[in-house]
């Protein structure tokens, strides 16, 4: 799945997988912890240890079942994952300063062969006559259907895109998974059961409540919608777009044709987001790439291994600095920003932001990506009776997933308001499975009544 040019790998794709010596020598590390703090670090809960061991003996097979037998997302998350803060971040070996086992590139190992040579992992269960409607065909669509199908639901997913997979599909940056992987593994988790129905956008051609009317139970995880604007002059003009949209652009378009060479790129933000799009116009040839955000270093959301490996492509971080106005006629020529301070603390520990007069400066850009967050669907879910918003937007459920409504789960980005893919899994996972005990519990009540 991995695109080498003359057996090098160029960076602007994702790095290959390990060799089969490679896998077996980096296995034989691990030192199978018992009550691993990897597999505590794994939203998840993947055995890790477990699938370690397997690929050390021989069994890749078994190996790649443990995986996806908890992250049916597994081939997906071994590239987006940030291991790096999570499972390898975990990893005992930290302490005898040595070198974290690599648990993504093994992961990727075990689990290629079988999602991409099309090898089902699991038989659908015994048809329990219970519908579900999965709305969203991202991470915790996906999970949130094959869990069903484990327990013998018919899942049918509603999707608003013409191609399926989500932020995985459309908004993971290049250099890190190719649109193609993340397709083929939705076309291979849909291959052990569920209906997908792309191009439906519910809320809009179809209502939550004809979904009720046809199904026994809906699971929500629409994502979040468009991105947040700045809300300064010169918003609208040629060259200002959401980093999302550049990095779907990418994904969709001949690399060729999105070569950023002869331009200079502003970012605007300090998370994930703003990083990969940072490091992806770095990537594509761009003269000059400036991240810029209103507070210090240490403030960023964006994970460190992120920032560094922004730095290391030629990224220039301006701190403490916050855009005021994008230049240009019909075109960006320019951006001003202005010097910020910064002040207390808020419920978040996250400092207060003040601008300074007379401090403005101006970057020499022609191209501004801004990477300032995402809102929610709010119009879509105040139309639905009884699932509630909290101040940020985010759907608000209980640890079972469950919205105010009786029939109604969510889980998702729309819940966490955008954390990894890896979460989203877990969240459409435990939200099926309370599905299938509510649906049971309810079934077997009137029969006894």
């Amino acid at each position: 799945m991995n695109q080498l040019s003359n057996g090098t790998w160029t960076g602007l794709e994702p790095p290959p997988p390990p060799t089969e010596s490679e896998a077996f020598a980096e296995a034989n590390r691990c030192l199978m912890c018992w009550d691993a703090p990897c597999t505590r670090a794994c939203p998840t809960h993947i055995d890790v240890p477990g699938f370690i061991k397997q690929i050390a003996t021989g069994d890749l097979l078994g190996s790649a079942r443990t995986i996806l037998g908890a992250n049916i997302l597994g081939a997906s998350c071994a590239r987006v994952c940030p291991t790096e803060v999570l499972c390898e971040g975990a990893c005992v070996l930290h302490d005898l300063h040595e070198r974290p086992i690599e648990i993504g590139r093994l992961q990727g190992f075990a689990t290629d062969p079988v999602v991409f040579g099309s090898h089902q992992i699991f038989q659908p269960g015994p048809a329990s006559g219970f519908r579900v409607a999965v709305v969203g065909a991202g991470p915790a669509g996906l999970s949130c259907t094959a869990e069903l199908v484990k327990h013998g639901h018919d899942a049918v997913i509603f999707d608003a895109a013409d191609t399926p997979g989500g932020l995985n599909t459309h908004g993971v940056a290049e250099y890190k998974m190719a649109s193609a992987t993340s397709l083929t593994e939705v076309e291979w988790v849909l291959s052990h059961g569920g209906e997908l129905r792309s191009g439906v956008r519910v809320g809009i051609d179809l209502t939550v409540e004809a979904l009720l009317d046809e199904y026994d139970a809906v699971f929500v995880g629409t994502g979040l919608a468009r991105s947040a604007p700045l809300g300064i002059p010169g918003e609208d003009l040629n060259g200002v777009t959401a980093a999302l949209e550049f990095i779907a652009e990418l994904k969709a378009r001949p690399r060729e044709e999105m070569s950023l060479q002869g331009e200079r790129v502003a970012v605007i933000g300090a998370g994930n987001t703003a990083i990969d799009a940072a490091t992806q116009s770095s990537r594509l040839g761009a003269d000059k790439v400036y991240l810029v955000f209103r507070r210090g270093r240490r403030h960023m959301r964006a994970y460190e291994h992120e920032i560094e490996k922004a730095l290391s492509d030629g990224v220039e971080l301006v701190s403490q600095a916050m855009p005021v106005s994008i230049n240009g006629e019909t075109a960006v020529t320019g951006l001003t920003c202005r010097r910020t301070e910064l002040g207390e603390l808020d419920a978040a520990g996250r400092p207060a932001v003040r601008p300074l007069e007379d401090t403005d400066f101006d970057l020499d850009v022609t191209r501004v990506f801004r990477a300032t967050g995402q809102v929610g669907y709010r119009s879509f879910y105040d139309a639905i009776p009884d699932v509630e918003l909290d101040a940020s937007g985010q759907v608000v459920v209980d640890e079972r997933f469950h919205t105010g409504h009786s029939r109604i789960w969510a889980g998702g980005d729309s819940v966490n308001g955008g954390k990894e893919v890896v979460n989203a899994v877990e969240h459409g996972k435990q939200a099926a499975r309370d599905i299938d005990a509510t649906l049971r519990t309810a079934t077997a009540q009137q029969g006894g009544n």
